[in-house]
């Protein structure tokens, strides 16, 4: 089967998914918890003072030649 990702929500007990969908016995899935935006919003100004502090503002621009 195709990877595909369907909207979801945990009620509390169980996870339910917020459309419709057939999905055959002993499925596998990929379960992927999305934090809410407070926490999101940290983890994203953590990633970007790393980048700041990885990349100075006169970093030179590198030709995609020299990208591996």
């Amino acid at each position: 089967m195709k990877a595909l990702s369907l909207p979801a929500h945990f009620d509390g007990k169980h996870i339910q998914l917020g459309e419709p969908f057939k999905l055959p016995t002993d499925a596998r899935l990929m379960v992927t918890v999305l934090r809410n935006a407070s926490e999101r919003a940290d983890w994203t100004a953590l990633s970007k003072a790393g980048l700041a502090r990885a990349y100075s503002a006169d970093e030179p621009d590198y030709p995609a030649a020299m990208v591996r």
